[in-house]
């Protein structure tokens, strides 16, 4: 086929002379927002920049027999134990020149109010990444900010290897791995979580629906109902692959195509029924299995944003910015710590 002499095509001219641009009205969201511990633990008020509380531990039990007619005995009271975790400020800033927000744009109205929302969930983002991570308890200083100890710091002392069947201890924890790591410490027992991160050995080993349940027992051994297990894409595919005495059936109606099954959302142990939720921002060697009892997100300052000093200088105008800072504990256990200090599996490599 000829194109005749002449014809005007739209390769021919630009944008510039006068062909409109397709450009959808809208802003797509391409970003994982998925948080489960900001969104789903307690929320809390702190009114320091340490936050601490108090934890009952009782005595085992035991055999309990009096004699008729005897005088009672007495024993010392056990005192509660304090335990305490520190403030950390969280920021996010931004810049919009005056033009820019006066200009008509695609998607929005307003870029402050963009910048804001963008700002606010990236903030939500890394509040999470350090909540579930190895990130240590320091006081800060001058020129250093505070910070929080993660999760995985109030599980320390609990990442030995076990191979039996017994009640969890420091010695006999949840580890699957051969070599010498820096989670050998005592639980903690009272007062703040160490500047010591936990890190891994060097082997690596394959998640097992044997060490998953060591660690399941230990948290119910200690009073827990661990009924969340927080684990990453590779641990999630491995759990995935677990034999069981169960088959896998979902109710379709006539209408609806059948969906194929390939994944556990729930996985139910002897020490009850487990939701199992993939974590996008945790460690890949971790496995938390939590109870979400235990854990609440103290807040000094709940999350705002507020626009920073504005300046006029002759026919020059600074552009706004726009702050939003949050000044919050980290995730804290909120009764005995040794209940959930032993609800974690912890294993070596991807």
């Amino acid at each position: 086929m000829t194109v005749l002499t002449n014809t005007s095509q739209t390769f021919g001219v630009s944008s510039g002379g006068g062909i409109r641009e397709d450009l959808e009205d809208v802003i797509w969201d391409l970003f994982p927002e998925d948080t489960w511990a900001v969104s789903n633990l307690d929320k809390v008020d702190a009114t320091a920049t340490t936050h601490e509380w108090l934890a009952q531990q009782l005595a085992a039990a035991g055999a309990n027999i009096g004699v008729e007619g005897d005088d009672a005995s007495f024993t010392s009271l056990t005192p509660p134990s304090r335990f305490g975790n520190l403030l950390q400020i969280m920021s996010k800033t931004f810049l919009v020149s005056d033009t820019l927000e006066a200009v008509k744009k695609a998607g929005r109205g307003s870029e402050v109010a963009r910048g804001a929302m963008v700002k606010m969930r990236e903030l939500k983002r890394d509040m999470e990444y350090a909540i579930t991570r190895n990130q240590v308890c320091t006081a800060g200083g001058a020129t250093t900010g505070r910070t929080f100890g993660g999760m995985e710091l109030w599980l320390t002392g609990f990442l030995n290897n076990a191979t039996v069947n017994t009640t969890v201890t420091a010695s006999t924890a949840v580890r699957s791995t051969t070599t010498a790591d820096t989670c050998t410490t005592v639980p903690i027992s009272s007062g703040t979580p160490g500047a010591t991160a936990p890190t891994d050995g060097t082997t690596t080993a394959t998640l097992t629906i044997t060490n998953l349940n060591l660690a399941l027992q230990g948290a119910w051994s200690n009073g827990g109902n661990p009924s969340v297990i927080l684990a990453t894409a590779n641990n999630k595919t491995a759990i995935d692959g677990f034999t069981s005495i169960a088959t896998r059936f979902v109710d379709v109606d006539a209408a609806t195509q059948s969906p194929i099954i390939g994944a556990a959302n729930v996985y139910v142990s002897d020490y009850g029924r487990h939701t199992v939720v993939l974590h996008r921002y945790m460690r890949t060697s971790v496995i938390l299995c939590l109870d979400p009892n235990y854990w609440a997100i103290a807040f000094l300052r709940r999350p705002m944003a507020r626009e920073l000093l504005l300046r006029d200088r002759s026919s020059h105008r600074y552009p706004h910015r726009c702050q939003m800072e949050r000044e919050r504990s980290g995730i804290h256990p909120r009764s005995e710590c040794r209940c959930r200090a032993r609800s974690r599996f912890h294993q070596m490599g991807s």
